[in-house]
């Protein structure tokens, strides 16, 4: 094993504030670290309790502007587990989320795909209990 693990992975959002209400009221997640970098620079943090971490990027030029909600050309991106599918269902939807379908039940459990407000496709997934 080389010892090396992914640490974060970047979310380009519109504004820094806007991100992190989304991440922290609607997915639950926790800020980890929200720190002035100088010249209008966040360097912002949110994760899960088991790990997972995003850094929040403000977009910077047109460029960056234009990947917001497609950076993975459309695709899912994100992959949220919860162990309350009803309650965070509901509280992404207050807080802005966008579900494409109604739940549904795969072998691995209960899943629906819905869109952050910048137009990030998410999973958002109740794991089936493995009796682990």
């Amino acid at each position: 094993m080389s010892g090396t693990r992914l640490a974060l992975t970047t979310l380009v959002v519109p504004d820094y504030d806007a991100g992190i209400a989304f991440c922290v009221d609607g997915l639950g997640l926790d800020l980890i670290e929200d720190s002035d970098m100088g010249a209008g620079k966040r360097w912002v943090v949110v994760g899960g309790q088991d790990g997972g971490r995003l850094l929040l990027a403000r977009a910077a030029n047109d460029a960056q502007t234009a990947a917001i909600g497609n950076q993975t050309g459309g695709r899912v991106a994100f992959f949220a587990h919860t162990q309350d599918f009803a309650g965070t269902h509901a509280r992404l939807v207050e807080a802005g989320a966008n579900f494409h379908e109604e739940p549904r039940r795969e072998s691995y459990g209960t899943v629906a795909v819905f869109s952050d407000p910048f137009g990030n496709r998410w999973d958002l997934i109740e794991p089936k209990d493995t009796g682990q």
